[in-house]
């Protein structure tokens, strides 16, 4: 059994910069910009629930042209207009929700603290199901062609059928003894599903079957102790043409191909972040804040941005050709994807930006960490 519940505080404090008082290490001092590119302005922000309750949790904005779905860990899940944020509606699943939601197809799916997946109608927030599975459902569900993947703590993956939860297929991977909290959500490309894992690999499977296409180190474990020997491939993976892109805790950023999982080249970078791909660059932020440009064909470093460092920069997300950050304090950063130079700010959110913001229609959806939502869209 892994201790991922007994180090919920050990991983927030230590492994990611930062405590329930505050950040360990100082975070860099915000320096102004000097002639903005852009001043992007807050359409709306509406705070529906609690958010996140001070917890470490995989809540997050999902996205789509009928509504803003967003939850909090008390159970509620809501439906926000994308226009105006007024809620559209509003469900009580009474669960200890700790991941998503998730809009995939004519669904809203939650994974549970107490081993379940709930799906709500989209149109109207009705219960429509809901299953169980092995244990904390950490990661967002996600679903397509009528399968929802889930990710549990115990290192079960498990395909459900969307119309109605029943277990379609399962796959399950052993979980070192000390691993961080939370899992990077599973990313669904036509029939394949990928996926990073605890043990510091990347994941191919058969959406339908559920069986591995392939399977590749991303980072192995080194050290003497448990601490020194974590790996996981937290980071949300991104795909672009023929590859997809990986990053571990266990100290590398990895090129692999889709097909059969070859690996086209490796970088030394710590992140429990995301990695997002704009105008041939994979972007990812590190441990440290710090973020970075590599070549997409080659893995050559282009640039590195160090403005943020210690600042607990979230996921990148991609506006308007630029590049989209929040952090410990809800402000959003806009780097230019040429050079890495922060082009715009705005202090859109009251607490920090944990989750990666969300672009719907040129229109740039942010939460923090208390459930307030904002709209935020540039020239």
């Amino acid at each position: 059994m892994t201790r991922r519940f007994a180090i919920a505080a050990l991983a927030a404090a230590t492994l990611l910069g930062c405590s329930s008082k505050g950040p360990v290490r100082d975070p860099a001092d915000l320096v102004d910009i000097k002639s903005p590119a852009f001043k992007p302005k807050v359409l709306w922000d509406r705070s529906p629930g609690d958010g996140t309750g001070d917890r470490h949790m995989s809540l997050r904005v999902s996205v789509g042209p009928d509504a803003v779905f967003t939850a909090d860990h008390e159970g509620e899940v809501f439906a926000l207009s994308p226009k105006d944020g007024h809620t559209l509606w509003h469900a009580q699943t009474r669960t200890r929700t700790v991941a998503g939601p998730s809009a995939a197809g004519d669904l809203v799916l939650i994974g549970t603290a107490d081993a379940e997946v709930v799906a709500l109608k989209r149109a109207n927030g009705a219960a429509a199901w809901r299953a169980s599975v092995s244990s904390e459902v950490l990661a967002p569900p996600v679903g397509s062609g009528g399968i929802v993947v889930v990710r549990c703590g115990d290192g079960k993956i498990f395909g459900l059928a969307a119309d109605n939860g029943a277990r379609k297929w399962s796959f399950d991977r052993a979980v070192p003894p000390l691993t961080l909290r939370g899992m990077s959500t599973p990313m669904i490309n036509g029939n394949t599903v990928y996926a990073g894992l605890d043990n510091g690999h990347a994941i191919a499977l058969d959406l339908a079957t559920g069986e591995p296409k392939w399977e590749q180190v991303v980072s192995a474990p080194v050290g003497r102790t448990e601490l020194e020997r974590i790996v996981d491939v937290d980071a949300q993976i991104a795909e672009s043409g023929d590859g997809v892109y990986a990053a571990s805790f266990g100290g590398e950023l990895a090129a692999i191909g889709v097909d059969e999982g070859r690996v086209g080249w490796r970088r030394p970078v710590k992140s429990y972040s995301g990695v997002a791909v704009v105008d041939g660059k994979l972007i990812v932020a590190d441990e440290d804040g710090l973020v970075w440009a590599f070549d997409l064909e080659s893995g050559a470093a282009v640039w590195k941005q160090e403005a943020l460092k210690y600042r607990r920069v979230s996921p990148p997300a991609i506006q308007h050709g630029s590049i989209v950050v929040g952090d410990l304090d809800g402000w959003l950063h806009w780097l230019s994807p040429k050079d890495g130079t922060i082009v715009a700010r705005k202090h859109a959110l009251g607490d920090p930006v944990v989750a990666a913001p969300v672009v719907q229609d040129e229109v740039l959806y942010a939460v923090d960490t208390d459930g307030e939502v904002a709209a935020v869209t540039i020239p």
